[in-house]
């Protein structure tokens, strides 16, 4: 690749090494208890074109309330995969619960004799995150095993989500069905492939069942990221990211360019939400910083 004479080559490592420094520059800015009540700082987001959230469970050193606090100064406007319990606590600093937790994600919805409890489970955390005016509830295929093949499992998740889909329609909220890697994280998951995942999602038929698409574990499993979103767009419902190798920082040392993704979503007309979901390395808010601004096209 040529430059013009006088201008700048932004390689992958210089966009990513100016969006943690200026990140990180920020944050030292902060007041030293992730922003005591009534000093704001300036927002991480600026364009605010991608609607970004962030999993608690990564940030789990972190009591909720500060931890909400310091996401809202950033500019995010949820957190993901919590629970009723917590949805007063977002409330309180404007923020969403992003995806709703539910039932087992081993014990799924890929075997008839889980239904009933799965099913219980999706029912209430629907009706909860309903009353609360938040968005998406999540649910799992479970994993593979004895008497259980593929073709077996997808029959049985979309008889399972038949039941429950007319039920989320009414109450407005989307069931997003999480893509997992089984070859490193989560051995034996079934929804593994965005085919099979989206066959599931086509036969139930209904627009408020759709898919989590966590890029972290879908680059590990199928790769052909953008593609892939691309092409089934109409099936994604919900987008968690993270670092390869190792589910880590957005950063120089990994190799997705998240600037790319998040602009080819922009292209397709995403408008869910992307929820960082990654173990951070080094200064856990700097890290969040550096991935919301480094999304944040």
């Amino acid at each position: 690749m040529r430059s013009e004479p006088g201008s700048v080559r932004l390689t992958r490592r210089a966009v990513m090494t100016a969006a943690g420094a200026a990140a990180a520059a920020a944050l030292l800015r902060w007041p030293p208890a992730f922003g005591a009540e009534g000093e704001a700082m300036e927002a991480v987001v600026k364009n605010g074109r991608i609607r970004q959230s962030v999993s608690k469970w990564c940030f789990g050193s972190i009591a909720l309330p500060e931890f909400a606090r310091v996401c809202r100064q950033m500019g995010l406007v949820g957190i993901d995969l919590l629970g009723p319990a917590d949805f007063a606590t977002l409330k309180e600093f404007g923020l969403v619960c992003t995806m709703t937790n539910s039932h087992s994600l081993t014990d799924g919805l890929n075997r008839k004799e889980n239904h009933p409890q799965c099913l219980q489970t999706l029912r209430e955390a629907i009706e909860a995150t309903a009353a609360a005016g938040f968005p998406n509830v999540a649910a799992f295929s479970g994993n593979r095993g004895p008497g259980i093949d593929d073709e077996q499992g997808a029959k049985n998740c979309i008889e399972a989500l038949k039941q429950i889909a007319s039920f989320a329609e009414e109450k407005n909220v989307t069931i997003c069905m999480e893509l997992l890697n089984s070859k490193r994280d989560h051995k034996g998951y079934m929804c593994d492939r965005t085919e099979w995942g989206v066959q599931v999602c086509k036969a139930v038929g209904s627009p408020r069942v759709k898919l989590l698409y966590d890029i972290y574990h879908m680059q590990i499993q199928e790769g052909d990221v953008i593609a892939t979103l691309k092409e089934n767009a109409e099936y994604i419902g919900h987008i968690h990211t993270g670092g390869v190798p190792g589910r880590s920082n957005l950063d120089e040392t990994q190799e997705l360019f998240y600037p790319a993704i998040m602009q080819a979503l922009l292209d397709m007309k995403y408008t869910g939400y992307v929820a960082h979901e990654f173990i951070p390395r080094g200064e856990p808010l700097a890290a969040l910083a550096q991935a919301v601004k480094l999304c944040d096209v």
